[in-house]
C-alpha cells in the first residue's frame, strides 16, 4: 500500500499499524495528509479497485492498531461491532506518577456522555507506571482525558496537560493501540491481533530504567 506498515489483511479487511502524528480522517480544516489518504493513493498507484475505510479512530498523537474495510458494506458491518461493544481495545500508556491500585475502573463522564476505563498496572518506574488500558466506551480523546482526570495524564500529553505536570519528560504522547479483539464481519472468526511495543516507547523504558 505504502510504507506504512500493514498488520494484517485479507479479502475484507486491513489492520494498520499506524505512527504517532498522522490523523485518520480530515478534521475541519481539512488536512491533505491523512492516515485514509496516503493508503487510498497507494491503492490508486497500484490500480487496485478497492478503497480502504476506516471503521473507528485513533487520536493524531496515539500509534498502533487500527482496522479498516475494503468496501462500504464491510465498513458498516464492523462498526456495528464497535457501536454494540463487540470489540476489545487494549492499549499501552505510559502514566505520570505511581497508581497506587494495581487495577482499576475510570467512569467519569465526557461530554455529558457515559465513558468508562479499565485499566491494570503492569510495571512502576520512578515517576511514571507502565498501564494497560481497555476503554469500554469510546468516547473521543476518552484515555487521555481520563487519566488526567485522575491525575495521572500520560507522558507526552501536551492537550489535556501541561509541561509542569510532568516529573519525567516525553517527547511525544506515550500511548499506544497494542491489541483488537473481535468476530471478523465477513467469516465470523474470532480474531486476537497484537502487536508488541513500539520501538519509541522501548526506548523511553530503556532510558528511563
Amino acid at each position: 500500500m505504502t510504507e506504512i506498515p500493514v498488520f494484517f489483511e485479507d479479502e475484507w479487511l486491513a489492520v494498520i499499524d499506524k505512527p504517532s502524528g498522522l490523523l485518520v480522517i480530515p478534521t475541519p480544516k481539512k488536512e491533505k495528509n491523512t492516515l485514509t489518504s496516503l493508503l487510498n493513493e497507494g491503492l490508486i498507484k497500484k490500480g487496485v479497485a478497492y478503497r480502504l475505510h476506516p471503521c473507528h479512530r485513533l487520536d493524531r498523537d496515539t500509534s498502533g492498531l487500527i482496522i479498516y474495510a475494503k468496501g462500504k458494506s464491510t465498513q458498516q458491518k464492523m462498526m456495528d461491532e464497535f457501536k454494540n461493544r463487540q470489540v476489545r481495545k487494549s492499549y499501552i500508556a505510559f502514566v505520570s506518577g505511581t497508581l497506587k491500585n494495581g487495577e482499576g475502573v475510570i467512569d467519569h463522564p465526557i461530554e455529558g456522555l457515559s465513558s468508562v476505563t479499565e485499566y491494570r498496572v503492569i510495571e512502576r518506574r520512578k515517576d511514571f507506571t507502565v498501564v494497560e488500558v481497555m476503554p469500554v466506551t469510546g468516547r473521543t480523546n476518552q484515555i487521555r482525558i481520563h487519566f488526567k482526570g485522575i491525575g495521572h495524564p500520560i507522558l507526552g500529553d501536551s492537550k489535556f496537560a501541561f509541561r509542569r505536570d510532568f516529573p519525567v519528560k516525553a517527547k511525544r504522547l506515550c500511548l499506544h493501540a497494542q491489541g483488537v479483539e473481535f468476530r471478523h464481519p465477513v467469516t465470523k472468526e474470532d480474531m486476537a491481533l497484537y502487536r508488541s511495543m513500539p520501538q519509541y516507547l522501548s526506548d523511553f523504558l530503556e532510558e528511563h530504567a
